[in-house]
């Protein structure tokens, strides 16, 4: 099967007559999930983990209210601790600590939290703290706050006084007198009596775009570095949830934090919910990405309560008589999006502070769900009733979690039957299937629906993020580009890790409180989103490849709006191979160009311990309307020429 398709390759490279079509100019993209820690622990920025004590059994084995916190009565000091929900600061978040200072001693009774595997702080730079506390006896009580290593202070110490018999709101800023990586924040009351505490924040005021409530500056950056076109969210398996109840509901996850509803998550930690809808929608424009929010179909995933293990048998669809106000959510969530702020839901975004609307484009309507009658049922009854209010939103369905078998099968003979405008296909696979499947798009009808390939990605050995598992991906993205007109997106999956709280690997980004290791998959993708076209011309790059095992692919598009050509080559051969490109009838061009190459060794992987192992490096390059370029072993080449003439095709 290798042998044929580079073969085929080789003839489709060779065809004598240019071709030239307009693609997807927003083909690459992301998607965010909140597995791995993403949200909590990773992209979100808040510092301190469990800050409104709703962590719970049914989150994680062993998880309390209390887990993430350290009970101290030091220096001879005596009291107790509990949590209580009697008088929560509101009822979407009902659990609270009251702390009973029976003796202050020298040190006073509070509480410690070390974060994520510690908390993170760097010498020199501030960090917000916040928290609600009322006073549950006659007197105030004074609280201060720090931040402490194993050998002592490292922060100022701030005081508040809790003089409010009612839940207040109380802030102070910290600044880090020195740097460490594994920090605690400490909460000390300083007299006798009762006080509540809840939602305990602490936050860096250097976030990304310094955003309050917002996002670790160093991985946002990261990602959006990417320059992706679009980003899905929050999900993934996370929508659809794990049964019914554990549906993923967007009006849960705006407003103040207090007030959101926190909840357990699919891959067995907890969301805080503190990245909601809000943040995503402000991530996505200040990151210039479209938003691609995706919701249930009124299913549960098929594996709820586990039951992948018996075939999945786990969908249950929402009860009919709930399915009106259901869809009514989703149609609040457009006008929430989209709405002026004189609309119910519009307003409710411009009080968050964003008057002007996202200008959402696009909503996902179910995600890898097994095409049963109960799922083909809620699905046309929320397209049906969205589409008809709502026709200027694409909405883009599911046709199953692989790239081929029944479901599939049964999701096109769907998607076809109700006319959806898109479907999102998935599929992780080994890299000997992604080389072998380089003309996969090439045979889809550009009659029926466009297609999102909304995750993939190319397991290698132990799942590893080989070059070799980079260059596969990027031998099937020249592919995706030569059918920009059928395929409008694509994303690798999933986005973020963190290390040793991973439920999935491979990911594109992995993370620790104080490193970031973009995996060379990572770096394959950026080559790919950062030279993007929207016109695709065929004929340009050809090589003798030969009916072989060998691979090589290539693909030649242009940005209208810099008038660039930008050559993408692909290389997994072990030796390297003259790719002979003829531009002649492309224009004018600057014999200038920038050349990019990602190669090495095909088994070579980024690490914690050698982050830099492989990057793309870059120099220049003469062309020529017609010249060879020698494509390195194992290797993706990205060449970007300047055209004299912008626009000009």
């Amino acid at each position: 099967m290798k042998r044929l398709t580079c073969f085929f390759v080789s003839v489709f490279l060779f065809m004598a007559v240019q071709a030239q079509k307009p693609i997807s100019p927003n083909l690459f993209g992301i998607f965010f999930e909140d597995i791995n820690y993403a949200a909590d622990g990773g992209l979100y920025g808040e510092l301190v983990q469990n800050r409104s004590f709703e962590y719970t059994a049914s989150d994680h084995r062993d998880w309390n209210p209390l887990t993430a916190w350290q009970f101290t009565k030091e220096g001879f000091s005596y009291g107790t601790i509990s949590v209580e929900t009697s008088s929560p600061v509101h009822a979407n978040n009902p659990h609270y600590v009251v702390l009973n200072v029976e003796e202050v001693g020298r040190e006073g009774v509070g509480l410690n939290n070390a974060g994520f595997d510690g908390i993170v702080i760097k010498a020199g730079e501030q960090y917000d703290f916040s928290l609600f506390a009322k006073q549950l006896g006659a007197n105030a009580i004074p609280v201060t706050v720090q931040l402490k290593s194993k050998n002592g202070a490292i922060s100022n110490l701030a005081t508040i006084n809790a003089d409010s018999k009612d839940w207040k709101k109380y802030t102070a800023a910290l600044t880090a007198t020195q740097s460490d990586d594994s920090a605690t924040l400490v909460i000390v009351a300083k007299a006798t009596g009762k006080i509540a505490l809840d939602m305990i924040s602490l936050f860096p005021q250097k976030t990304f775009k310094n955003r309050p409530n917002g996002l670790r500056a160093d991985l946002a950056r990261t990602i959006a570095d990417l320059q992706p076109k679009f980003m899905r969210f929050p999900g993934g398996c996370l929508v659809h949830g794990d049964g019914l109840g554990n549906m993923y509901q967007w009006k849960n996850t705006i407003g103040p934090v207090e007030q959101r509803i926190e909840q357990r998550n699919i891959w067995s930690y907890h969301q805080s919910v503190g990245l909601g809808y809000f943040e995503y929608f402000q991530f996505c424009e200040d990151i210039g990405a479209k938003p691609l929010p995706v919701v249930a179909a009124g299913v549960s995933c098929q594996n709820s309560g586990g039951t992948w293990r018996i075939g999945g048998t786990g969908q249950k669809g929402l009860p009919e008589d709930e399915m009106k106000a259901y869809i009514q959510d989703i149609l609040d969530l457009i006008e929430w999006a989209n709405g002026a702020p004189t609309t119910t839901w519009g307003a409710k975004r411009a009080a968050a502070g964003h008057p002007e609307p996202f200008h959402l484009q696009y909503l996902g309507i179910g995600n890898e769900d097994k095409i049963t009658p109960v799922f083909k049922e809620r699905f046309k009854m929320i397209y049906e009733v969205v589409h008809a209010k709502h026709p200027e939103i694409t909405i883009i369905g599911t046709v199953g979690p692989f790239h081929s078998g029944e479901d599939y099968d049964l999701g096109w003979n769907f998607a076809n039957e109700v006319k959806v405008e898109m479907v999102d296909e998935h599929y992780y696979e080994k890299p000997e299937w992604f080389v072998n499947n380089l003309t996969r798009y090439d045979k889809y009808s550009r009659a029926h629906s466009k297609v999102y390939v909304g995750e993939y990605a190319a397991h290698d050995v132990k799942r590893r993020n080989t070059l070799r598992s980079a260059l596969s991906e990027a031998l099937y993205m020249t592919s995706l580009e030569r059918n920009g007109d059928v395929v409008l997106f694509a994303s690798y999956a999933p986005l973020l890790g963190r290390r040793g709280h991973t439920q999935w690997n491979p990911n594109l980004i992995y993370y620790t409180g104080t490193q970031i290791c973009p995996t060379i998959n990572y770096y394959a993708q950026k080559l790919f989103a950062n030279n993007e076209g929207d016109i695709y011309y065929s004929n340009v790059i050809s090589a003798n490849v030969a009916d072989t095992a060998k691979t090589f692919s290539a693909s030649c598009v242009r940005d209208s709006k810099t008038g660039d050509l930008i050559l993408k080559i692909v290389n997994t051969d072990s030796i390297g191979i003259p790719a002979k490109i003829n531009l002649a009838k492309l224009g004018t061009f600057n014999t200038n160009a920038v050349v990019t190459v990602l190669s090495g060794d095909p088994a070579a992987e980024n690490s914690f311990e050698n982050t830099q192992n492989i990057t793309p490096q870059t120099s220049n390059l003469t062309v020529n309307k017609s010249f060879t370029y020698q494509a390195p072993a194992s290797s993706l080449t990205v060449i970007r020429i300047h055209t004299r003439s912008a626009g000009k095709n």
